[in-house]
């Protein structure tokens, strides 16, 4: 059964779940009635960090444009452009045991494409979440429902895996930023476009 977390809580991963090596991080989102006349494009993002926080290159910086880093340790499987149905819109997969060593954190991030040009807000989404799933078995492991209002931020970095000691454990992080994507990128020592 899978651990249902809160803003703020940690949970060891691999500790709990000895051999787990392959994972899906799955996130979901559906988006509220939006009469703007422009389609509503949510997108996940996944950045590599060393141990000060920081990406150390672009290679860092996985997404629908460039869906793999640590080496293929960490693959993004897609773009969703609707969000629509069931089930997560857009998954992650990662093998931990080849994560190099100077990766100490993967952040989950999603994004609203082109949000402010278009006056969108996750104050306009409903039901996202994160969830780690084991890939053998496809037995989810840990979930966290974000469930507060974003009712400005174009931004949300939903939660983060992270290395303790020999171990992998998740935050559930929920933290909401205004500027879109290029504010949490530039937060992790890079510069988009």
């Amino acid at each position: 059964m899978a651990i249902s977390l809160s803003k703020g809580q940690k949970v060891d991963l691999t500790k709990t779940n000895p051999g787990l090596n392959k994972v899906i991080v799955g996130l979901g989102w559906d988006t509220n009635k939006y009469d703007g006349g422009n389609d509503f494009d949510l997108d996940s993002s996944v950045f590599l960090l060393d141990s000060t926080g920081r990406c150390a290159s672009s290679a860092d910086f996985v997404f629908y444009n460039q869906t793999e880093g640590a080496g293929g340790a960490v693959v993004h499987t897609g773009d969703n452009r609707t969000g629509e149905g069931s089930g997560d819109d857009e998954q992650v997969k990662i093998s931990l045991n080849d994560v190099p060593a100077n990766i100490s954190k993967i952040s989950f991030v999603i994004t609203i494409h082109e949000g402010e040009a278009r006056n969108q807000n996750f104050g306009q989404v409903s039901n996202a979440y994160v969830r780690v799933v084991n890939e053998d078995g496809n037995e989810e492991l840990i979930r966290y429902d974000l469930s507060e209002d974003f009712s400005i931020e174009t931004a949300l970095i939903t939660g983060e895996l992270y290395r303790h000691g020999t171990e992998w454990k998740f935050s559930a992080v929920g933290s909401g930023y205004q500027g879109g994507l290029a504010r949490i990128a530039t937060d992790y020592g890079l510069e988009i476009g």
